[in-house]
């Protein structure tokens, strides 16, 4: 596995094709929009969906932290689909969850599905979170850069030769990058949706997730965007002009 790096307001950061991003010289790891106990949520109002959402999701998150061994994650906002997510979580996926946060400076950045501090489990909330010269924060901001965020669940697709293929993305211009989804219950946002192509006026690049390696190809303006031919993945560095 190698990841890609990425340059942002003079930081080398790296993203890991498990859809979290990493800044290594703070070590430092962030993933968004978890949105842990999403089944139940929904089995709340009557959609019965399978009850295993947090416990796949943390299972994808272990080897992520396995592999970064980071002294600080921060939680991009949306960790738990509503304000009530902590306190509805089985006894053995929250046991899981504090175990795997043992030793970890957790920040979670609140969400529109999770506005207030989850309950009872490690670390701090917080509206943002600023380190050095990069923000981090749930919405992206217009016009704002050295910015990393979630919340729009971006995703892209490619043409190859069995077809196109939808997958999660990170989506970056050099100055701001937006995080895929990381809960098992997530749709996703194309990246060529208006919300997005605000954000991103001049196109820039996006990396799609696949099994052991990320995907990339530089973008258009947004709107304008029509499918890419699959490429080999992008390895240099992107940095903001």
């Amino acid at each position: 596995m190698i990841p890609a790096p990425l340059h942002i307001a003079g930081e080398r950061l790296a993203l890991d094709h498990g859809g979290a991003l990493a800044w290594p010289a703070r070590r430092l790891l962030a993933v968004a929009d978890l949105h842990l106990e999403k089944g139940s949520a929904f089995a709340a109002r009557g959609r019965l969906l399978p009850p295993y959402d947090t416990r796949d999701t943390l299972a994808r998150l272990t080897p992520l932290l396995r592999r970064w061994k980071p002294q600080t994650l921060v939680l991009l906002g949306d960790s738990f689909h509503d304000s009530d997510g902590s306190a509805r979580m089985a006894p053995a996926d929250r046991a899981a969850l504090v175990a795997m946060l043992a030793g970890i400076d957790v920040i979670w950045v609140l969400g529109n599905h999770d506005p207030a501090a989850p309950h009872d489990l490690p670390g701090v909330s917080v509206p943002e979170h600023r380190d050095g010269p990069l923000v981090f924060r749930h919405i992206a901001q217009a016009g704002a850069s050295a910015e990393i965020s979630g919340h729009f669940h971006p995703k892209a697709s490619l043409e190859t030769r069995a077809g196109a293929i939808t997958r999660p993305c990170f989506l970056t211009d050099g100055r701001r990058v937006v995080l895929p989804a990381f809960g098992s219950f997530c749709g996703g946002l194309d990246i060529r949706d208006p919300a997005l192509g605000a954000l991103f006026p001049r196109g820039g690049r996006a990396f799609l997730l696949g099994r052991d390696r990320l995907h990339s190809f530089a973008t258009g303006p947004l709107r304008a965007l029509a499918r890419p031919a699959l490429t080999a993945a992008h390895n240099g560095p992107i940095s903001g002009p």
